[in-house]
């Protein structure tokens, strides 16, 4: 392998070693809320026609799981990286800042997508959504990881500590993907949150997934595909820059 696929390969291996914690914990996580929440507001919240409220939740926790676990693999992994004190031996090797994009983003893709896919099969022991449209689905699923491996190569950069990792994780990630419309859908708000909800890049990657599932969404899932293509270059060209630059990694 070249340096970037083995830097790649160990990314992948970091969280695979630790499954229990990166892959089935998130996955019951997913599950608890769909018990919760799909038994409790089952027969009370009707969304699409002819879809039950726990079928509508699935996709929604799904990729709710999948964006979190993406942004946490790159930020955890560099962050990790600089309390340990081995990020050193990276910076002695001849990768470039792309190399070192490619490897991060490419397992945060990855984690992202297996337990993305984790929730969906084990949410068919209690509800069997349509899959209208698999290719919209699949794209939105790759491009709201690599948005989020991303960020979260963003963020490990930033953050010198767990505390701050947590912060950013607490304080921005949890809040926008709780309020992207995981557990409803924007029409049911009033109309002053719908408009703050439209200016939530979580919520066109959420809704763009959920067309793949149903066929039904709240916005145009090609305005969606836009946001969220424009989100991820945007975010990526970023983070690159700032690997380019070695910010507070190099001195």
């Amino acid at each position: 392998m070249t340096g970037w696929q083995m830097l790649l390969f160990k990314e992948v291996l970091r969280f695979w070693r630790v499954a229990a914690q990166t892959i089935t914990g998130p996955i019951l996580t997913a599950l608890l809320y769909l018990l919760v929440f799909g038994q409790a507001l089952e027969s009370h919240v009707k969304v699409y026609d002819n879809v039950s409220y726990t079928a509508f939740l699935v996709p929604g926790l799904a990729m709710m799981s999948l964006l979190q676990n993406a942004f946490a693999n790159s930020s955890s992994s560099l962050v990790a990286s600089k309390v340990m004190g081995n990020l050193v031996f990276l910076l002695l090797t001849p990768l470039s800042a792309w190399h070192w994009f490619v490897a991060y983003v490419g397992a945060a893709v990855v984690r992202g997508l297996v337990v993305g896919s984790g929730v969906l099969v084990v949410s068919l022991l209690f509800a069997v959504p349509p899959l209208a449209q698999p290719v919209w689905a699949l794209l939105f699923a790759v491009l709201g990881a690599a948005l989020m491996g991303s960020l979260g190569v963003v963020a490990g950069l930033w953050s010198e500590k767990f505390d701050q990792m947590a912060a950013f994780q607490n304080f921005v990630v949890m809040p926008m993907t709780f309020l992207s419309g995981v557990f409803y859908s924007i029409h049911s708000l009033p109309p002053f949150w719908q408009t703050v909800s439209h200016f939530n890049p979580f919520f066109y990657m959420i809704d763009g997934f959920r067309f793949g599932f149903f066929g039904v969404s709240d916005v145009s899932p090609w305005f969606s595909l836009g946001v969220v293509a424009a989100a991820t270059a945007g975010v990526g060209v970023w983070a690159l820059l700032l690997l380019r630059v070695g910010y507070k990694i190099r001195s």
